[in-house]
C-alpha cells in the first residue's frame, strides 16, 4: 500500500539527516525526546507508578571508561583510545581530525568537506583504486563525514582486518596526494552532493536560519559547501589545508570492538609515531553578532508543513550547559507535557519538538511543529511560543527533571550496545567535546538542577532571540508517463581494474573464510502461538526488545477503508484500558524505559526493570484504550495530512514506480485518500485492531545480558493471555508477472537535482536457489562502493552522480530489483544508459576473477556486522522471520557464496534480469 514513508515524529530529523542528538520523536517517544539507541521505531518512555528520583536507576557509571579501556597519547600528540567490546568479531576504527568547516578559508565553506572526499582519491603509495579495493574486500562499512568542528574517517569490518584499516588511516594522514586530476574528477561528484542536499527545502531553510543566527562567524555556514566555491577551489588549496590541519597532534584515534587493547596500542605506535606533529594555525573565534532576525518563508515538496523556531544554544564543549540543554529537551518533549499534549495529542499538529543541532562552541537550537496541509502555521507558532512561555512562567519541577534524567541514563547505557556506535560515542566525547570520556557528560546530566533548566528555558524562548522558518506544503505537477526508453546496446563499461594490493593488505585479504555465528538465539513458542527468540549476551548493557506482527494492510484493510491502519497507529499513543495517556507515560517515566506499540513494537529498558517494562509494553500492545473521544480529531488530522501526502512529489514518484511494475488491480496500488479516511468509524478501527493484532502472527526478540528461562517467564506473564480472534488472515501478497518498460517524470520544483529510480519485477524469491547468485551480481554492480562497476563508471570516472545504489525489495512472494541515483538533469540520460549497458554486459561476459573475489569477500565479510549491535541482531532476526528464512540464513548464504562461480552468475543474470523492461521514474526537473 502506498502511503507516507515516515512516522510524523521522525519527519524533520530524517529530512535533515541530523545527528542523534537532534533525532527526537513525537507521539510514541521517550521522555527525553531523543531516539533510543539501536531503535529505528518511534519510541515512548516507560516507568512504574511509584515515585522515583534520578537514583532509582543503577547509579554505577555504566558509561564511564571501563577498566579494560586502554588509552595513550603518543609523543607526536595523537590520542589513541581502545574500547574492547566482544559483542561480535567486529571492530570500528575511527580517526577524527579536529578540523571542520569552522577552520576553512573565508569564501570556501566546503573545503574541509572537499578534503574529506580527496582522502579517498589516493596517496603517494596507494592509488584510489587500491583504497577502494581494500575497503571493498574488508567487507564492512567504509565512510567519512564532516561537521563544523571535525572530520571523521571510519572503517567497521571484521576485527581480523583492524591492522589493515589502521595502515590506511596512517597512510592518508601523511601521504595524501590532492592531485589536480583527481580534484577535477571529484569536483563533479561533490557538486552532485550539493545539488542533492540543496534539493531539500528543509536543508535550505536550516542553512538560511544558521546564516542569520551566526552571521559573522564560521558557524554561519555548514560543512556542505557550494558549487561556486568548489569551482574556485584548486587542488593546491586542498593540499595546503591538509598539510596545515591533518596532523597527529590534531587527531583522535578510537578503536572499538573485538580487539586486544595492548596489541592495538602497539600497532598505533608503530604506524603513527613517526608522523611528525605540526604547529597548528589559530582557530577562528565564535562571537555572534547582534541578531537581526528575518522570517523565512518557502514552499516544501513534502506532504507536510514545518514551522521551525531557531535560536542560539550552548556548544557541546560547555559540558554543564550542554547537559542542561539535554535535560530541558527531555522535559519539554515528554508526552505528558503541555507541548505534546496541546499541539499533538489534541490533533492540531503531527509533531512538536524541542532539540539542538550540536556544535562544539555554539549549537543551533530548534523548536518546531509539523502540520498537515491547510493548517494555519502562524497560529501554531503562536501557540507553541505561548506554551513555552507558560512553562517558563510556571517553572519546571524537580519531578520532571528526575524523570528526564532517568530516561537519559537509560539511553546512555543503551547507546553502548553497538560497536560502531561506541566508536561514535567516544569520538564525539573526546575529539569534539573535549571530554575525558563519555561518562563526563552523564555525570553532568546527573548534576543538573531544576533551577539550571528553568534559567536556560527563559533565555532561549525570547522572541527577539529566534529566527522563524515556515515551510508550506505544495504539490507537484502531474506526472508524465510514456513507454520504454533507449534500447539495448552492445557497449559496456570497463571492468573494475585488476588492482594489485600492497603485501600488508593482499595477504590478510586473500583468503575468504566462512564466518561462524557469534550469537546463540534461544527459540520457543508460547501456547498462544507467539514466537519468542532470546539472544543472551554479556556484552549488551541494556535490554532491547523488538516485536513484529506479520500483517498486510494491502490485503487486510476492507474495501473503502484504506487509511484505517494509520489511524489505528496514531490511536495507540492514547493510553491503555488500565492507564490513560498521561498515566501510562508516567508509568513509563518512572523506570526510564523507552517503548512503542504497533505492528512493530519495541522496548529499551535497564535490566533491573525488564519485568515491569514488558508488563507495560504488553498493556499497550494487548489492551490499548483506543479512546472514542480522540477518534474524530485524529481522523480529521489524518485526512488533512493524506491530502498533502498524495499531492507530494515523493508520493507521486512512488505511485508511478509501482504502477509501472504491478498489474492494474494489484492490492499494493491501494492507498488512502481524504475521503476513505473521512469515511471511517471508530468501530472500523477497533475491528481492524482485532483482526491484525494476534499472537499467532507475532514474534518477539529479546537481546541483552539475560537468562532465557527468566525471559520466557516474563514474556508468558505479560503476553501469555493474548488470544487470537478468528482465523489467521492471509498476509502474503500474490506473485506478480514480469512488468514491461515504461518511463515517468514527476515534476518537483523544490529539486535542482533529479532523483532517478530504475526497477523491474523478478520472478523469484529469496528462497529460490538463484537468488544468492543475483546477490553476488548486485555486489559487483554497486555493493563494493568505489570498487564496484557502476560507482566507478558513474561517479569516480565521470562525476555524473553523487551516489548510485541498487538492491532487492523482497517479500515471501515478490522481488523487485531497484536502482537509484541522483544526478543533474543534463546527466540523467547518460547515467541511465551506462546502467543499462552494465546490465547487458553482466549477461554476456562473466565477471572477472578479481571482481568475483571482491564480491564474495564483501558479502561474506559483511555477515558478522549483522551481530555488531543489539538493533542489528533484533531487526535482523525479525527480518528473517518475516521472509520465512532460517534464523542463521546469513551464515548459510555465506557458505553458499563460496561455491558460486562466474559462469553461474552470468547464467542466472541472463535468466532473470531484463534490461529492456526497466521502469524509469525521474523526480525533479525534466531531464535534458
Amino acid at each position: 500500500m502506498l502511503k507516507h514513508a515516515l512516522p510524523a515524529g521522525a519527519m524533520l530529523c530524517a529530512l535533515l539527516g541530523t545527528p542523534a542528538a537532534f533525532a527526537q520523536n513525537s507521539g510514541s517517544q521517550n521522555a527525553s525526546g531523543n531516539a533510543a539507541a539501536g531503535s529505528s521505531a518511534p519510541q515512548k518512555s516507560a516507568s512504574s507508578e511509584a515515585a522515583a528520583g534520578p537514583d532509582s536507576v543503577p547509579t554505577s557509571d555504566m558509561s564511564a571508561p571501563a577498566s579494560n579501556v586502554a588509552r595513550e597519547t603518543l609523543d607526536n600528540g595523537l590520542q589513541v583510545i581502545v574500547v574492547p567490546d566482544h559483542l561480535a568479531p567486529v571492530a570500528t576504527t575511527m580517526l577524527t581530525y579536529h578540523v571542520g568547516s569552522r577552520e576553512v578559508p573565508q569564501g570556501f565553506p566546503g573545503m574541509a568537506h572537499a578534503q574529506e572526499h580527496m582522502m579517498f582519491r589516493g596517496t603517494k603509495n596507494l592509488s584510489a583504486a587500491q583504497i577502494a579495493a581494500i575497503g571493498a574486500a574488508m567487507g564492512g562499512d567504509v565512510n567519512a563525514f564532516t561537521t563544523n568542528d571535525s572530520t571523521s574517517y571510519f572503517f567497521t569490518m571484521p576485527s581480523q582486518f583492524t591492522d589493515v584499516a589502521l595502515r590506511l588511516h596512517a597512510e592518508r594522514m601523511k601521504n595524501v596526494l590532492d592531485s589536480k586530476k583527481d580534484w577535477q574528477q571529484e569536483r563533479g561528484a561533490i557538486e552532485q552532493e550539493v545539488s542533492q542536499d540543496m534539493s531539500s527545502p528543509i536543508q535550505v531553510a536550516i542553512k538560511r536560519m544558521r546564516a542569520q543566527l551566526y552571521a559573522g562567524t564560521p558557524y554561519s555556514h555548514d560543512a556542505l559547501g557550494t558549487r561556486d566555491s568548489f569551482d574556485k577551489t584548486t587542488a593546491k588549496m586542498l593540499k595546503r589545508f591538509h598539510d596545515a590541519w591533518y596532523a597527529p597532534n590534531n587527531a583522535t584515534l578510537v578503536v572499538t570492538g573485538d580487539v586486544d587493547p595492548d596489541k592495538i596500542l602497539a600497532e598505533a605506535k608503530q604506524l603513527f609515531a613517526r608522523i611528525p606533529s605540526k604547529k597548528l594555525p589559530e582557530r577562528p573565534a565564535i562571537k555572534p553578532e547582534k541578531l537581526d532576525a528575518k522570517t523565512i518563508r518557502m514552499p516544501t515538496d513534502s506532504g507536510y508543513g514545518f514551522a521551525i523556531l531557531g535560536f542560539r544554544a550552548p556548544g557541546t564543549r560547555d559540558v554543564a550547559a550542554s547537559a542542561t540543554s539535554q535535560v530541558l529537551a527531555s522535559v519539554l518533549n515528554n508526552p505528558r507535557g503541555p507541548l505534546y499534549t496541546q499541539m499533538v495529542a489534541s490533533g492540531k499538529s503531527l509533531a512538536a519538538q524541542f532539540g539542538t543541532l550540536p556544535a562544539a562552541e555554539a549549537s543551533l537550537g530548534v523548536s518546531y511543529v509539523v502540520f498537515p496541509k491547510g493548517a494555519d502555521a502562524d497560529a501554531l507558532v503562536k501557540q507553541m511560543r505561548s506554551i513555552l512561555g507558560d512553562i517558563a512562567d510556571k517553572g519546571i519541577t524537580a519531578d520532571q527533571v528526575a524523570a528526564a534524567k532517568r530516561s537519559l541514563i537509560t539511553q546512555d547505557v543503551a547507546q553502548r550496545d553497538s560497536i560502531h556506535g561506541l566508536a561514535m560515542r567516544w569520538s564525539t566525547a573526546v575529539a569534539v567535546n573535549g571530554l575525558d570520556s563519555p561518562g563526563e557528560m552523564l555525570d553532568a546530566i546527573k548534576n543538573v538542577k531544576p533551577a539550571d533548566v528553568n534559567r536556560m528555558l527563559a533565555s532561549v524562548i525570547q522572541p527577539d532571540q529566534s529566527v522563524l522558518a515556515v515551510l508550506t506544503p505544495e504539490g507537484s505537477g502531474a506526472p508524465q508517463s510514456g513507454g520504454g526508453y533507449g534500447g539495448s546496446e552492445s557497449f559496456a563499461p570497463k571492468n573494475v581494474d585488476n588492482v594489485k594490493l600492497p603485501e600488508w593488505a593482499a595477504k590478510p585479504l586473500a583468503e575468504i573464510s566462512t564466518p561462524t555465528q557469534s550469537i546463540s538465539p534461544v527459540e520457543t513458542t508460547l501456547d498462544n502461538g507467539l514466537r519468542l527468540i532470546t539472544v543472551p549476551s554479556d556484552s549488551v548493557h541494556a535490554v532491547h526488545v523488538y516485536g513484529h506482527i506479520r500483517n498486510a494492510p494491502d490485503l487486510e484493510q476492507p474495501q473503502g477503508q484504506t487509511g484505517v491502519d494509520d489511524v489505528l497507529a496514531q490511536m495507540l499513543d492514547y493510553g491503555t484500558k488500565k492507564h490513560d495517556r498521561k498515566a501510562y507515560q508516567a508509568a513509563l517515566d518512572a523506570i526510564g524505559a523507552n517503548a512503542s506499540a504497533g505492528t512493530d513494537f519495541s522496548l529499551t529498558v535497564l535490566p533491573d526493570h525488564l519485568g515491569r517494562g514488558l508488563s507495560l509494553l504488553a498493556e499497550n500492545e494487548l489492551s490499548p484504550a483506543l479512546p472514542k473521544p480522540v477518534f474524530k480529531a485524529l481522523q480529521q488530522r489524518s485526512a488533512a495530512t493524506q491530502a498533502g501526502v498524495i499531492a507530494s512529489p515523493d508520493f507521486k514518484s512512488d505511485l508511478a514506480l509501482q504502477t509501472g511494475l504491478l498489474p492494474k488491480d494489484d492490492p499494493s496500488l491501494r492507498y488512502a485518500t481524504p475521503d476513505s479516511i473521512s469515511g471511517l468509524t471508530h468501530d472500523d478501527v477497533t475491528r481492524y485492531y482485532d483482526k491484525v493484532f494476534r499472537p499467532d502472527l507475532a514474534t518477539i526478540v529479546v537481546v541483552g545480558n539475560v537468562d532465557p528461562a527468566q525471559v520466557k517467564k516474563d514474556i508468558e506473564a505479560s503476553f501469555g493471555d493474548w488470544k487470537a480472534k478468528g482465523d489467521a488472515p492471509d498476509v502474503d501478497l500474490p506473485p506478480v508477472p514480469a512488468n514491461g518498460p515504461s518511463n515517468h517524470h514527476v515534476p518537483d520544483d523544490a529539486q535542482s537535482q533529479d532523483t532517478v529510480h530504475l526497477a523491474e519485477t523478478l520472478g523469484l524469491t529469496t528462497t529460490d536457489s538463484d537468488y544468492r547468485a543475483l546477490k553476488l551480481a548486485n555486489q559487483v554492480l554497486t555493493g563494493s562502493m568505489f570498487a564496484s562497476r557502476l560507482y566507478r563508471e558513474l561517479r569516480v570516472e565521470r562525476g555524473l552522480v553523487y551516489y548510485v545504489t541498487s538492491g532487492f525489495n523482497t517479500s515471501r512472494t515478490r522481488t523487485q530489483l531497484i536502482f537509484r541515483y541522483g544526478s543533474d538533469p543534463d546527466k540523467v540520460d547518460e547515467a541511465n544508459q551506462l546502467i543499462r549497458k552494465a546490465l547487458v554486459k553482466m549477461a554476456k561476459v562473466p565477471v572477472s576473477d578479481a571482481e568475483l573475489h571482491r564480491a564474495k569477500a564483501g558479502l561474506i565479510r559483511q555477515v558478522p556486522l549483522g551481530e555488531a549491535s543489539a538493533s542489528a541482531i533484533g531487526y535482523g532476526l525479525l527480518s528473517r522471520v518475516e521472509l520465512g528464512q532460517p534464523l542463521d540464513e546469513p551464515y548459510r548464504a555465506a557458505k553458499a557464496y563460496q561455491a558460486i562461480g562466474a559462469d553461474e552468475i552470468q547464467s542466472v543474470f541472463k535468466k532473470w534480469i531484463r534490461p529492456d523492461d526497466l521502469v524509469r521514474v525521474v523526480q525533479g526537473p525534466k531531464p535534458e
